[in-house]
C-alpha cells in the first residue's frame, strides 16, 4: 500500500460517524441514526473496482484504502462506522476494515467501499 510521505497527501476531508445507540421508549437501546464523531484530513486511494450482482442487479462496489494519521479517536474507528466525504455528502464509504500497518502509531489505513448500501 502506499503511504502519505507527508500532510500534504492528505487531500481528502472526511467526516467519520457511527451509529448512536437511542431508547426506543420501551427501556431497550437500538442503534439510531450516524452522527460525525470527528472529521479529520485524508488520503484516498481507489482500488480497482467490481460490480457484483446484488438482487438480481448489477452494482458497481469501488473499494478505496482511506489514510488518515493515528490519533485516539481513529483507532476507535471499527467496521460498524461510515466515512463520509465533507466536500461531497453524497460520497459515504462503509468502513470493511481498519489497521495499523506500520505499527508505528502514525497512520491508520482503513479499507472502506464505495457504492454499497450503509
Amino acid at each position: 500500500m502506499a503511504k502519505p510521505t507527508g500532510s500534504g497527501a492528505l487531500r481528502e476531508r472526511l467526516h467519520f460517524q457511527s451509529r448512536a445507540m437511542v431508547d426506543d421508549g420501551y427501556g431497550n437501546e437500538q442503534a439510531g441514526d450516524f452522527a460525525t464523531v470527528f472529521t479529520t484530513a485524508a488520503r484516498l486511494t481507489p482500488i480497482k473496482g467490481s460490480e457484483p450482482v446484488i438482487a438480481s442487479r448489477l452494482a458497481g462496489v469501488q473499494p478505496y484504502i482511506i489514510s488518515i494519521r493515528s490519533c485516539v479517536a481513529a483507532r476507535a474507528v471499527t467496521t460498524a462506522w461510515r466515512a463520509v466525504d465533507a466536500r461531497n455528502p453524497s460520497r459515504i464509504f462503509n468502513i470493511t476494515s481498519a489497521a495499523n500497518v506500520d505499527e508505528k502509531n502514525a497512520y491508520i489505513d482503513m479499507m472502506a467501499t464505495q457504492g454499497v448500501a450503509s
